[in-house]
């Protein structure tokens, strides 16, 4: 099935095309010129680019050599490669199962200290109770038709949790008062995530931030995203995982975070949302 990339994407493989574009002129040959260096068909070289087509090392290497650029061939295959796995499908991702997916971020997640969290649709999967977990995934296992392993996906997420709560990582989490109020899973595994939710935003280590229904907000709430330290910036989209690293997207995000914070309750005044919530439910 076909999908539409990301803009953040497609602005990277354009900003790559134009490099490559930039070496030809350089070199002072057209694009036909170039395409009777490489052996290949012109229209190849059009694609390539113009941005419509992801170059393979080979042809990033015989574009360089065309170009007397032999010396940019590795540097460019680097950028090339980072643009090519800034999104991932979900059907690619969990294509053999959910734990895939879980186990595919451990090594980010232990070497992070500074979490920043901000979620639109559900709780942030390292404050989530078992039972939530469970209904997640399981949902997303249905919805997707992926391999059933979610027991050893939960199983997996649980350890992971374990692990960065006692791995000296901070972690400032904001969330919309819609996901408290959201019936992914039945009202008792509800009434416990939100108890374990009051729970977490006492310790010392986090910062919780709830952002009300009504806040007079000019803008629509964003994707849900994870900021690892000012490394990484993970996006869920409907259709994939995107991963970001340029500085320009970090600030990006960064600016965004601090947009929502000033929009969200903490301590005392979160709990308080939170607690009020349960109390509806009853």
């Amino acid at each position: 099935m076909a999908y539409t990339l990301p803009s953040s994407v497609v602005a990277a493989r354009k900003a790559l095309a134009e490099r490559l574009r930039g070496l030809r002129r350089d070199a002072g040959i057209t694009g036909d010129e170039l395409s009777a260096r490489c052996g290949w068909d012109p229209a190849k070289t059009s694609r390539l680019q113009g941005g419509k087509a992801a170059p393979s090392d080979a042809d990033i290497r015989a574009w360089c050599r065309a170009c007397g650029a032999e010396d940019q061939a590795q540097e460019l295959i680097t950028t090339s490669r980072a643009v090519e796995s800034m999104y991932v499908e979900w059907r690619r991702l969990e294509k053999t199962g959910l734990r895939q997916a879980q186990d595919s971020v451990l090594d980010l997640y232990r070497c992070t200290r500074r979490f920043r969290v901000y979620a639109s649709r559900t709780v942030p999967g390292m404050v989530q109770t078992r039972a939530y977990t469970t209904a997640v995934l399981r949902a997303v296992q249905r919805a997707r038709g992926t391999v059933d392993d979610v027991d050893a996906a939960v199983e997996f997420r649980m350890a992971r949790q374990a692990m960065v709560f006692v791995g000296g990582a901070t972690f400032a989490l904001l969330v919309e008062e819609a996901v408290l109020r959201g019936a992914v899973c039945d009202a008792d595994t509800m009434d416990g995530q939100l108890g374990q939710l009051i729970t977490v935003s006492t310790l010392p280590q986090v910062s919780l931030g709830v952002i009300p229904l009504a806040t007079g907000r000019t803008r629509s709430p964003a994707e849900d995203f994870y900021m690892f330290d000012d490394a990484q910036t993970s996006v869920e989209l409907v259709s994939g995982h995107l991963r970001l690293t340029q500085p320009h997207e970090m600030e990006m995000y960064v600016r965004t975070f601090v947009e929502l914070s000033q929009m969200a309750e903490f301590g005392a005044e979160a709990r308080a949302l939170i607690a009020a919530v349960i109390d509806h439910r009853r």
